[in-house]
């Protein structure tokens, strides 16, 4: 029997003169579309939230949603708040002011602590969110801010609130509606790409930052163990939205227990067709145009500044999808780039799926379980694999690997035995 999908759909903001988001706008769309294409289920049901009052009551609403062992899509709307005292971002409900939003909102930690504990692949949160100048500053710093634990997907569109005027308005979540009701049949990173183009189109500024998995980092660790910091800000860059091609990753080095094959050079595709350069900084001469976004990108991860390095490179990858879709070599080059930056992070897990996501692709393109770039892919999955501490993360992707490696063998004899051996 089929599981049974869940989706939540929640639009909250603060009555008065403190509403920086028309969030509940966006619910007749999102209600528009059938509960099961929703949740990707032949049946689903839908709890609906308008501008709840009481953020016990949404917890207990989402606790009992994320209970539920099905598939479950949480479509949020609406804008976050910094709690001084803790600094720590809350979504303001309905009562909210600035003065009791430690008591009228919901903390962000209570929806990740909710979520965070589900199967990885189950969860999906699809948000759109105004963010007042604290959270904008930490947020455009350390996407981190936002991270919601390994299980959920996190895809989305922030934007700092209107210090004046109209509340903004959640295009972003209302593109999503419409390709959901349209019947497209798009992969969760082409609807997220295809629905940040259109919401950029029509609310172009100010410049909101993308969400999607692999930009939303977990926080780093203490030394010696104990909770993670709070992200602070920190110079980097705010994120830029769309730009289009070309990189070329750093080889990163086989897997260790056999003999491997040396690094191969990822192949670089031919480069997108490029509008107008675009601009991706000011100074004192004014905007600085770049047509190849590469050695911006490999600067800003050597560096250091992995945040901003991976937000260029999914910048040019929705570009690619947009223009060349999700079965595209574009695409697939652009999902190497973010490996090999995962790579660089530190982020040996992440650096591993986005590895075994590019071979599947490849394969899927018609390349042959031989082809240089194909073994590329594989073996730096292998080596990204034996790298990860997490045990329940190595153990997730573990599956995957194995069927890829059985597959993709490698040029040298003993990594398929290894593989088999670590995984026991």
């Amino acid at each position: 029997m089929s599981a049974v999908g869940t989706a939540v759909l929640l639009a909250a903001a603060p009555a008065g003169r403190g509403r920086a988001m028309d969030a509940a706008s966006v619910l007749p769309a999102l209600a528009a579309v059938p509960p099961g294409v929703l949740t990707g289920t032949p049946a689903a049901t839908v709890v609906e939230l308008a501008d709840p009052l009481d953020p016990q009551t949404v917890l207990t609403r989402l606790r009992a949603a994320a209970a539920s062992p099905g598939p479950l899509v949480v479509c949020l709307a609406g804008q976050l708040h910094l709690d001084r005292r803790q600094q720590l971002p809350h979504l303001a409900l309905a009562r909210t002011t600035p003065a009791t939003l430690r008591y009228t909102a919901l903390p962000w930690h209570w929806l990740a602590g909710e979520l965070g504990a589900r199967p990885p692949g189950t969860t999906t949160v699809v948000a759109d969110l105004a963010a007042d100048p604290d959270v904008w500053q930490r947020l455009t710093a350390a996407p981190g801010l936002l991270h919601l634990g390994p299980g959920p997907l996190l895809y989305g569109r922030v934007v700092p609130a209107p210090r004046r005027g109209e509340p903004t308005t959640p295009e972003y979540l209302r593109a999503r509606a419409e390709l959901w009701r349209s019947g497209a049949r798009l992969t969760p990173a082409a609807a997220h790409a295809e629905a940040a183009a259109r919401a950029v189109t029509v609310a172009p500024a100010p410049e909101p930052v993308f969400l999607a998995p692999g930009l939303v980092p977990p926080p780093a660790p203490v030394p010696g163990g104990g909770p993670a910091p709070v992200p602070g800000p920190a110079p980097v860059p705010a994120a830029r939205p769309a730009p289009p091609a070309g990189f070329r990753p750093a080889p990163a080095p086989e897997p260790a227990p056999a003999p491997v094959p040396q690094p191969v050079t990822v192949t670089r595709p031919g480069p997108l067709p490029v509008a107008p350069p675009v601009p991706v900084s000011a100074g004192a001469g004014g905007p600085v145009a770049v047509e190849d976004p590469h050695p911006a990108i490999l600067a800003a991860a050597m560096a250091g500044r992995h945040g901003e390095a991976a937000t260029m490179a999914a910048a040019w990858e929705r570009e690619a999808l947009r223009r060349h879709g999700p079965r595209s070599m574009e695409a697939v080059h652009w999902t190497e780039v973010r490996a090999d930056l995962a790579r660089l992070a530190g982020e040996p897990a992440r650096s591993c799926e986005l590895w075994l996501a590019a071979a599947e692709a490849r394969l899927g393109l018609g390349q042959r379980t031989d082809d240089p770039d194909v073994e590329g892919a594989v073996d730096r999955a292998h080596h990204q694999w034996e790298q990860t501490g997490d045990p329940d993360r190595a153990r997730a992707l573990g599956p995957t690997l194995l069927d890829l490696r059985r597959r993709v063998p490698g040029r040298r004899p003993g990594a398929l035995a290894a593989l088999t051996r670590r995984m026991g």
